[in-house]
């Protein structure tokens, strides 16, 4: 096992390095924020402080949940960057043409416009930042445009506009309007200004934007085809290397080994986790088609004014909050389950520091959920949004109190399962292997989600978004994926499934192999977030070989199909089963396939923030992380009731419906809008894509509606589920004889 060990450790050491030195040039060369923005007479029109005091509005209304600023955030309202800079961009033309020729500028010849066009791109693009001084210059036109925005974006805010899902009142307060549109303007002059000594905007020529030449870079077109190439050469070397393996049988015992297992104390009180798991599942599910439903008729809800108590900013918060608080306690509460196994005892102050945790996350998630609401209607005073309510980043929305109590529930977790882990290390059998990895990805679970405190209130957004990433990407996908992977191939061992040895070869070099590759792809987020070109690079040729080890996701789940069928009383593990194949197929299909459509540079240029993003989130998120949650739960308490038959015409329904449902919601709807999207974006430019003149149009509007056939089945597996698990609790679950309680 030594040379795997080395690879894995190597893999990280070189992986981190080099991400912590894309750190280190986005520190240096993110985009200045200036102190003023003047004309050339002196007339100021954003004060100091101003663009940051803006992003911190921004943020408390929702920020990323309410529209996007450079790609990242929502579908309904639009890119407030790209919107921002288009409408500036046509009061210019529109200006000059009404001066020089009394028409407006769609009236103008192609010849004029041309000249226009050309006229405008130089205005734009020409960096006229002051380095020694902090100011900012712009022309006397770009000001007049300035006011002609923030009374645009004034009214947006403060009257509402349905097609935005933006209610009536969101903000009023004048000087807080002016501030949130100076952050929108440096977000656009960000994406609209050449480099210092460069021909390349802050983001990468992003959006696409004809009328100041933005267009993709040659490094976006360049590094796209090197990560196909690599993609190719990565799945050739994998698929040689799975068939060069020697695949021996393995006997299956005559019976569950597991039959007379004893529940520990410990083990009895996780069972409340998985309640919990089910009704957040349910009201995740139930807010989620409330969200849905905003992109097709605004504020309301089959006519009903529900924007004015549940705006869609705070349904979208909570959908996708809710979704990771499920997701994340399945897991945790499978780890905290099969760590009595682990050991092969109960742990002094085990069962309190399960009951401990167990209220810290009601805690978090109560107190976080509620700040979120009282946030975004704008009812906590001073810094309270940040500490208490709504953040404003996607997936990190909670507040910094609840955020903190997350961080130190995850170390107390990390100690019961840690704990457990070690004194079975130090047995020194054949498991050691699998255990250390186990340790490893657990104290990873709770160290990378520290990386969410590295930014402050005012943290440039750039700087914000690397660390944000951290979590969102090495958290969840990175090291999630290994400790869920482990904690699998753990509990098939122990039912003798699977050997040991091959187990301990199998999870390392899977390891290593994603984290080969997903360490550093974490930058594939990061292409056009005011970063510089070495991390369109990085990112387009790492995040592809994040692909590579998910191209044999059929093999996995051909595997498990086998291990289901290998003896009579492994039929009662079938539905957790069912649930691991469906992962292995989402992985392919939601990580693998529809990833890689948005990940390459060239691609994500122009979908970088369209319907293609669900498409992903949704099939990898639900697909991937929501069915091991379920599969983990379920596997749980079949062991909980692991002497009692179950009827399980339930979780058949649950499964076919939970997969079906999650297929045409995809490919049914959000993949042809997205698709639909993209051609408008590489046509017209992204914020056409984006605007509501396009997603409101004939063509689109009742393609979103279709997703209402999708949604419903996917529902109706959430249903069964709940009802399914609960049952258990009352026994009309379980078939009468042999009825086991735990």
């Amino acid at each position: 096992m030594k040379r795997y060990w080395i690879a894995f450790a190597s893999v990280i050491f070189i992986g981190f390095l080099v991400l912590g030195w894309a750190g280190f040039r986005i520190y240096q060369e993110k985009p200045p924020i200036p102190a003023t923005v003047e004309t050339p007479e002196g007339a100021v029109l954003i004060k100091p402080g101003e663009i940051t005091e803006g992003q911190n509005i921004w943020q408390s209304l929702g920020g990323m949940e309410l529209g996007s600023v450079w790609g990242h955030g929502s579908y309904v309202a639009p890119d407030w960057t790209a919107d921002w800079l288009h409408r500036e961009c046509m009061f210019i033309l529109d200006a000059w043409a009404q001066r020089d020729h009394s028409k407006t500028y769609a009236e103008l010849s192609g010849e004029e416009k041309a000249m226009y066009r050309d006229r405008l791109s130089t205005l734009m693009r020409k960096n006229t930042y002051d380095i020694q001084t902090g100011k900012l210059i712009i022309d006397p036109i770009r000001a007049e445009a300035f006011q002609a925005n923030v009374n645009h974006f004034s009214r947006v805010f403060s009257e509402g506009r349905s097609e935005y899902a933006i209610p009536t009142g969101a903000l009023t307060d004048r000087e807080k309007l002016r501030q949130l549109c100076a952050f929108f303007f440096w977000t656009s002059w960000a994406a609209s200004t050449d480099r210092p000594d460069d021909e390349v905007t802050y983001t990468s020529n992003w959006p696409h934007e004809e009328l100041v030449n933005n267009r993709p870079t040659a490094d976006a077109v360049v590094w796209t085809g090197v990560s196909i190439i690599l993609l190719l050469a990565g799945i050739g070397a994998m698929v040689w290397y799975h068939a060069s393996r020697d695949s021996l049988p393995h006997t299956i015992p005559q019976s569950d080994p597991l039959f007379n297992l004893e529940q520990t104390p410990s083990q009895r009180a996780t069972l409340k986790y998985f309640i919990v798991v089910t009704v957040l599942l349910f009201v995740q599910i139930v807010v989620g088609v409330i969200t849905a439903h905003y992109g097709v008729e605004g504020n309301g809800f089959y006519g009903i004014p529900l924007s004015k108590w549940l705006p869609y900013v705070v349904t979208r918060t909570w959908h996708i909050q809710i979704g990771i608080f499920w997701i994340a306690t399945a897991w945790l509460a499978a780890g905290l389950y099969i760590a009595p196994g682990i050991s092969g005892k109960e742990m002094k102050g085990q069962l309190l520091g399960v009951n401990i945790l167990f209220g810290a996350l009601l805690l978090v998630v109560a107190g976080s959920l509620t700040g979120e609401l009282l946030s975004v209607r704008q009812k906590l005073t001073g810094d309270a949004w940040f500490y208490f309510g709504h953040q404003g980043y996607e997936y990190i929305d909670l507040g910094r109190v609840w955020q903190i109590a997350l961080t130190i529930g995850l170390v107390l977790w990390v100690y019961l399962i840690g704990r457990n882990i070690l004194t079975a290390i130090r047995r020194n059998d054949e498991h050691k292997s699998l255990l250390a990895l186990f340790l490893i990805a657990a104290v990873a679970i709770g160290g990378f989600y520290m990386a969410g405190l590295m930014w402050g209130e005012h943290t440039h957004l750039s700087i914000a978004e690397y660390w944000r990433w951290w979590v969102v990407h090495l958290w969840v996908e990175g090291f999630f994926e290994v400790f869920a992977t482990v904690v699998i191939i753990f509990m098939l061992a122990r039912l003798n499934l699977i050997r040991v040895k091959t187990a301990n070869v199998a999870i390392i070099l899977s390891s290593t192999v994603y984290l080969s590759g997903g360490i550093i792809g974490t930058l594939h987020h990061l292409y056009f977030s005011g970063t510089p070109v070495p991390v369109l690079a990085l990112g387009a040729v790492f995040s592809a070989l994040e692909v590579v080890p998910l191209v044999l996701a059929g093999f996995e789940a051909w595997e498990n199909i086998k291990l289901s069928r290998a003896s009579e009383w492994v039929q009662k593990y079938k539905w957790p089963i069912y649930f691991f194949i469906a992962v292995a197929f989402w992985n392919m299909i939601g990580a693998g396939l529809f990833g890689f459509m948005i990940n390459p540079p060239i691609a994500l240029y122009y979908m970088q923030g369209l319907n293609t993003t669900p498409v992903h989130g949704h099939a990898a998120l639900f697909g991937v992380y929501g069915m091991l949650g379920i599969g983990l739960m379920l596997f749980c308490l079949r062991l909980m009731w692991v002497q009692s038959e179950w009827k399980e015409g339930l979780l058949k329904t649950s499964f076919w419906s939970l997969n079906a449902g999650l297929m045409a919601m995809v490919a049914g709807s959000l993949l042809p809008v997205g698709l639909i999207q993209t051609w408008a974006s590489v046509k017209y430019g992204y914020w056409y894509a984006r605007s509501a003149e396009f997603l409101y149009s004939p063509t689109v509007q009742p393609i979103k509606w279709a997703r209402i056939f999708g949604d419903t089945i996917f529902s109706l597996g959430v249903v069964t589920l709940v009802i399914f698990v609960l049952g258990l609790l009352f026994g009309y679950s379980l078939k009468k004889k042999n009825v086991q309680h735990v």
